[in-house]
């Protein structure tokens, strides 16, 4: 199982976000995001909603569960 933690930090990355930038998209302050890529905080599941939606992925791939879990949004459109 992925850590959420992790895969945050990874897509946010990828984005070439800030933890600013990314606090801004989903409502929260770049504090928070940074406890939760280092996995000292655990995201809400509304919070996860957000990332999800901001990161345009599914909860499934944010949270690394279920069987669509190694796919983000546009690979399951391909599919």
């Amino acid at each position: 199982m992925v850590n959420i933690s992790s895969k945050i930090s990874e897509l946010r990355k990828a984005k070439n976000w800030s933890q600013e930038e990314l606090a801004k998209k989903i409502g929260a302050s770049r504090i928070m995001i940074g406890k939760y890529e280092r996995g000292e905080n655990s995201p809400s599941i509304e919070v996860v909603l957000k990332l999800a939606n901001a990161f345009v992925v599914s909860i499934d791939f944010l949270v690394g569960l279920g069987p669509n879990a190694a796919f983000d949004k546009e690979m399951m459109k391909r599919l």
